[in-house]
């Protein structure tokens, strides 16, 4: 499998890369400064240079050609107003505008659970931030594209257990990074999850078995 990565030098999606290297899989990114992409291609991640603020629909598909599919996983956690607006709005749009011209079907959008930080002293910019969030994950559920958006719980850096609490609502807890990247590349194996909106939490279920339940089942039957 082909997949680039919107955000590969961030924490999740440098793990997503590794999980999918290991898989056998070619990982391509997009960063922001030519040393970065050097780091990375000694990995075996063939990244280009390019600034996601300000890089066109049409350019950005330059790059995607050929993919079988697009993990958007950069994200502002939070921060100015500005920076939010063009990375976790703005350029998710710019995304599924280039997926389209290059005719990727296959779009992963990593997002935030809804009830995240609810019952906190939220500041005025992270109130936004999860506005935002929010409504981008309206517009990649209203596309064309064989979408998918898995929101985690809080993220924290702790080691991955390999067990996981998958489907459609889950408890706002914490999650290792590590397992949402093992998540990640689990799901973008089952073609078969699209269309859907999975919320992610620590659980007891192994991930290959919690990626199996969430395929979607026809009706008067089920996957063998």
């Amino acid at each position: 499998m082909k997949v680039f990565i919107i955000g590969v030098t961030g924490a999740v999606g440098g793990l997503l890369a590794q999980q999918l290297i290991d898989r056998g899989d070619e990982v391509s990114g997009l960063v922001r400064r030519e040393q970065q992409r050097a780091e990375l291609a000694a990995r075996g991640i063939g990244a280009r240079v390019g600034r996601l603020a300000d890089i066109s629909p049409e350019a950005l598909a330059s790059l995607l050609r050929g993919m079988d599919a697009i993990v958007y996983s950069a994200g502002s956690n939070g921060g100015a107003r500005d920076v939010t607006l063009a990375i976790d709005g703005e350029g998710v749009v710019t995304t599924l505008d280039a997926a389209s011209i290059a005719g990727v079907r296959r779009f992963v959008l990593v997002s935030v659970l809804p009830e995240a930080g609810r019952g906190q002293n939220l500041s005025a910019d992270e109130e936004f931030y999860f506005a935002v969030k929010k409504l981008v994950d309206v517009t990649v559920s209203v596309s064309e594209l064989d979408w998918l958006i898995l929101r985690p719980s809080m993220l924290v850096d702790d080691p991955g257990t390999g067990t996981v609490a998958l489907g459609p609502a889950q408890p706002h807890d914490e999650i290792p990074r590590e397992d949402v990247a093992a998540t990640l590349a689990a799901l973008l194996h089952e073609p078969r999850i699209a269309r859907q909106i999975l919320e992610l939490n620590q659980g007891a279920t192994p991930i290959a078995q919690a990626v199996r339940a969430a395929r979607p089942r026809p009706a008067g039957g089920c996957f063998s």
